[in-house]
This record gives structure tokens, C-alpha cells and sequence, in this order.
């Protein structure tokens, strides 16, 4: 069902946008069958979860951290992060720097909705907060990242992941670096690539609920 599934969904999207498989719920057995139906992408949100990923998966999958990063929890994972989806506190990224031992390509999470309970920065602080960030050896800013709300009301989805789009053409004309956008989950994808998403976070629609 999970290689249905995913092919399925890349058929959808087309091969151009980054699939990430979220695993958060899942099994090691399954992450495994999801690897093995072609997945190469897979998000985590526990630092538990993502070393226990990690671990079990072969070298060429590439295991991302979408949940909030906290500082202390930094040195657990830097050997094997490679992609934060949620980078919003200098704290996290100076713990980064200081146990450096590669680049760590990440996004800024940004509250595009303005939802109080949503983590992020506000549209308007994302510039000055990667100009903080610019002379950083190990954190490379890529892209930008949000969630849109849960609602029926479409719109608002596509007001939320088309605010973010342009944001992001606003910040690469001052970084031009700042290409990605990681938004749409397995509600709101469809719209999220409609509007630019080069990575998008499934989790019930690849591995099933």
C-alpha cells in the first residue's frame, strides 16, 4: 500500500518536488518498507524518533528534522542532520555552528497565518533573522517553511502558502540562496504545490493512518 501510495503521489506532483515521508507515528518496519517502495525523503519531529530512523535506514535516505529543534537537543543529532524544517531561534542555529561537522540546510519556519498556537517567526522578521545567520560556516538557510491552518476554507490555505511564496521572492532578491519552500501536508499539498512548494511533509496519505 505505502509504494501505491507514493506512486501515487509522485505521479501527482511530478519528480521536480521533494517528497518527505513523515514517519512520526511509524514504525522502523515501516519506514523501511516506505524506503524500500522508493521513498528517499523522511520527516521526523522527535529527536528519539529521528536517530531511530536514522539508524535503520541505508546511507542514500536522507532523514529530516520538521519538528521544533531545541538547543540542548542539538548535539544529539548534528552528526546526521542534514535538513531542519524549523529553524526560528539564533540559539538553535548558534549550536549548530558551535558542533558544526558539515553543513545543515534549513528553512525558517515562518507563522504566515499568525496563528498563536504555530511556531515561527513573523513574515517581517525573516530578513533580518538570516542576515544574523549570513556569515554562519554550518547553517545554510535554503528556503522557507510554514503550515497552513486546518480549516475547510481553502483560501485561507492559499493566501497562507501564497504569502510565503512571496516572501520568499522578497528575501532571494537580498539572498539568492533562499530558492526552497517546504509547505503542504497530506490535507494540503495539492494546493501548497500549486503555489510553488518544492518539498512537501506526507505522512497518513504515503504511510497510511
Amino acid at each position: 500500500m505505502i509504494k501505491e501510495n507514493y506512486e501515487q503521489i509522485k505521479n501527482e506532483v511530478g519528480e521536480d518536488i521533494n517528497i518527505i515521508a513523515v514517519t512520526k507515528y511509524h514504525t522502523v518496519e515501516e519506514t523501511l518498507k516506505a524506503y524500500e517502495a522508493g521513498v528517499r525523503h523522511f520527516g521526523e519531529n522527535r529527536i528519539e524518533g529521528f536517530i531511530e530512523k536514522r539508524a535503520a535506514l541505508p546511507d542514500d535516505a536522507e532523514v529530516h528534522f520538521i519538528g521544533t529543534m531545541q538547543s540542548r537537543k542539538v548535539k544529539d543529532v548534528i552528526g546526521e542532520l542534514h535538513y531542519l524544517h524549523s529553524l526560528e531561534r539564533e540559539s538553535v542555529a548558534k549550536k549548530i555552528e558551535q558542533a558544526g561537522q558539515h553543513v545543515v540546510n534549513c528553512f525558517i519556519q515562518v507563522n504566515v497565518s499568525d496563528e498563536s498556537s504555530k511556531h515561527g517567526l513573523k513574515p517581517d522578521e525573516v530578513e533580518a533573522f538570516i542576515g544574523k545567520l549570513k556569515d554562519y560556516k554550518y547553517v545554510k538557510v535554503i528556503g522557507l517553511m510554514t503550515m497552513a491552518p486546518h480549516t475547510e476554507d481553502s483560501s485561507i490555505i492559499e493566501n497562507t502558502f501564497e504569502g510565503l511564496k512571496e516572501l520568499r521572492d522578497e528575501i532571494a532578491a537580498v539572498y539568492p540562496d533562499v530558492t526552497e519552500l517546504s509547505m503542504g501536508m497530506s490535507n494540503d499539498y495539492p494546493i501548497a504545490v500549486k503555489h510553488g512548494a518544492s518539498y512537501i511533509r506526507i505522512g497518513s496519505k504515503i504511510m497510511g493512518s
